[in-house]
């Protein structure tokens, strides 16, 4: 241990100043709990300026599973894993017994909790979904390494938002390592996660891929959808809507699980069909079948992009005949004005992403 906290030296913050900041860890400071223990929220002095951060404060607490492996895998992995949407790791402290995390604060909150609430629009929903998909899809896909992210715990809990309600991954104490230049990277392990979003395949055989994580954010969407958690714990039993989720899409009754103030917004029927098609790819049973988080990334950016364009273009849109890849609205809108999507009065644009 003592070689790993020389070798982070640079993000250590002594405990004297973490007490000062949560008022010796009083409970009007706790924003949180998880399965590492309670999370506060203080000011911290974070650069030589003296200027003080809103910060996250995570402190261990043994009694809830968690322990030194999570600590310091957590530190190693935002050490090495920086992108805008994952949270960030702002500093920890291992003196005095104490093991804290520091982390970015995230204002929003959490999506678990903003499920239901109405004030949520169905723009918003996409655009943290999108958002969430890059985080993870850089995880899986990293650039200039050889080591993949399997996040283990995807989970619309572990899923922040900061003030501008950019969604950020969080959480990768239950986090593994694999090989990036692999197709396929099989990890044989125990049991992690979280009931209900985990894969199926892997509560049978303890086989861990990246169509692992795959398959937990395929929950998380269909969440986003219904405006309710994927579980609930109904007289002590634990109750999991995924299966009825699954069977209300293949017997196209999408809107009896669909949340009812969306239901009452205008949803672009294209947008939800093809933010549904593939949250529902993300649960297939068999692995193979399951979409690489890019290609989520890419639905949910063309779902966006359905939702949030003027009416006028998704008229365009919609009398397509033939595909014209636009890479932004910007670039549909000069194509159209030179006349080159007009086909005998029908455009031929068809695909959207965002930049």
């Amino acid at each position: 241990m003592a070689s790993f906290v020389t070798e982070f030296k640079h993000l250590e913050i002594q405990l004297e100043d973490i007490i000062s900041a949560t008022n010796n860890f009083d409970e009007s400071k706790v924003i949180g709990r998880g399965g590492f223990g309670k999370v506060y929220k203080g000011e911290l002095s974070l650069s030589q300026s003296g200027e003080k951060s809103l910060v996250a404060i995570k402190r261990l607490d043994r009694r809830y599973g968690q322990g030194n492996p999570e600590f310091f895998k957590e530190i190693r992995m935002l050490s090495c894993y920086r992108h805008e949407n994952l949270i960030s790791l702002l500093g920890f402290c291992c003196q005095g017994g104490e093991m804290i995390l520091i982390y970015e604060y995230a204002s929003g909150g959490s999506l678990d909790r903003l499920l239901s609430s109405s004030d949520l629009t169905w723009t918003q929903r996409l655009r943290i979904c999108v958002d969430a998909a890059k985080g993870l899809s850089f995880l899986h896909d990293p650039n200039g390494t050889q080591q993949r992210v399997l996040h283990c715990d995807i989970k619309s809990a572990n899923i922040l938002l900061d003030k501008n309600m950019t969604a950020k991954v969080s959480d990768f104490g239950l986090s593994k390592m694999g090989p990036a230049n692999q197709q396929y990277s099989l990890l044989i392990t125990g049991a992690v996660g979280t009931p209900g979003y985990c894969d199926p395949l892997y509560m049978e055989t303890y086989s861990l891929t990246k169509e692992s994580d795959v398959y937990s954010f395929g929950v998380v969407l269909l969440e986003v959808l219904s405006g309710r958690l994927c579980f609930e714990y109904i007289k002590g039993q634990l109750k999991v809507y995924v299966s009825l989720w699954k069977k209300s899409y293949e017997e196209n009754k999408l809107d009896e699980i669909i949340l009812q103030d969306l239901m009452q917004q205008k949803m672009n029927p294209s947008s939800l069909k093809t933010f549904s098609d593939i949250a529902f790819q993300c649960l297939h049973k068999a692995r193979e079948e399951r979409p690489t988080m890019s290609l989520v990334v890419e639905k949910l950016e063309i779902a966006l992009q359905m939702q949030v364009l003027p009416k006028e273009y998704i008229e365009i849109a919609n009398a397509a005949v033939d595909p014209l890849l636009c890479r932004s609205l910007e670039e549909f809108k000069r194509l159209l004005s030179k006349g080159v999507l007009l086909n005998g009065g029908k455009t031929v644009i068809s695909y959207f992403s965002l930049v």
